[in-house]
């Protein structure tokens, strides 16, 4: 199971009842957090989650909004005994600007390691998963990210039988072990089917629509994308601030053809997201307008 929680879905400052965009995925014991604009670790408390589980955070870019936040998050971090290392994904400058930032939040119980991203695509494993940094397209450079949990293929303990594997050896290979006794080779794929569909969240904000996102949101169990904008005579403000609007975000998922979208980044002065809803789910009905606090938990297809 991968548990999803939109934190905040506000754009440019936060509002009474807005938090700035920032999203939890949890798997495994592992948290993930992308972005950490002001007040994120507020949303994060009001959510239910402890920030002590972070074991990675992910920047799209550096504008305020999405980075404010941090040496707060970090100051609570170390106030709750954490020492694990903590690794930090972002564009070229991470270390730099994170640096800047710990001038107030100096002294740390653990470790900070850093990710600088620096081609147009890249991939971070993690255990039982990755995560595929893709730059997109905003007035700074700006990536968006792909979490997916892979899932191996069923243990087939007939093409077992057929190979003359010992069955000591049978849970081993099902673990990704490969055997050598007595001279003789075992390997997973001798016994291990096709791998199956996994799980996929793509979180994509702060760019004009680009074929990077749909290309990296494609199939993915849930996209959650910018809408800065809804209504059509501020489509020239989202071009000059590269920023999308609902209708473009809409484009992008009918594209992509994610199992369900759910827009974030709002622009303060959009108040009521869910009233332009209409046209957006003409062009892609599993959509909705994202809240703060929103979750979701994304199970494995019954197979």
């Amino acid at each position: 199971m991968l548990e999803v929680c939109l934190l905040g879905t506000g754009g440019m400052m936060p509002m009474p009842r807005r938090y700035l965009t920032s999203m939890l995925v949890r798997y495994n014991g592992l948290s993930i957090l992308t972005d950490c604009g002001e007040g994120t670790q507020i949303a994060l408390r009001q959510a239910g989650y402890s920030p002590n589980p972070i074991g990675i955070m992910c920047f799209t870019h550096y504008h305020a909004d999405h980075i404010s936040g941090l040496p707060g998050m970090l100051l609570s971090m170390g106030n709750s005994d954490r020492t694990e290392p903590l690794l930090m994904i972002g564009p070229r400058g991470l270390e730099r600007v994170v640096g800047a930032l710990r001038v107030i939040a100096p002294e740390l119980p653990f470790e900070i390691k850093y990710r600088e991203i620096k081609e147009a695509s890249e991939d971070i494993a993690f255990e039982g998963g990755f995560i595929r940094a893709f730059r997109v397209n905003h007035n700074v450079t700006c990536y968006g990210y792909s979490i997916e949990i892979k899932r191996s293929g069923r243990f087939d303990a007939e093409a077992a039988k057929a190979a003359g594997i010992p069955l000591k050896y049978w849970n081993r290979l099902q673990h990704g072990q490969i055997i050598e006794e007595d001279g003789v080779r075992y390997t997973p794929d001798m016994v291990m089917g096709a791998e199956r569909r996994g799980l996929k969240v793509t979180y994509s904000t702060d760019t004009r629509p680009t074929d990077s996102i749909a290309e990296n949101a494609k199939d993915a169990d849930l996209f959650i994308c910018e809408g800065m904008y809804s209504e059509a005579d501020k489509f020239e403000k989202a071009l000059e601030h590269k920023h999308m609007m609902f209708k473009e975000a809409a484009q992008l998922a009918a594209k992509a053809q994610p199992k369900e979208m759910w827009l974030t980044h709002y622009s303060p002065s959009l108040f009521k997201p869910e009233q332009y809803m209409d046209e957006v789910r003409a062009i892609f009905p599993a959509a909705k307008a994202g809240k703060d606090g929103m979750s979701v938990d994304l199970n494995f297809d019954e197979d």
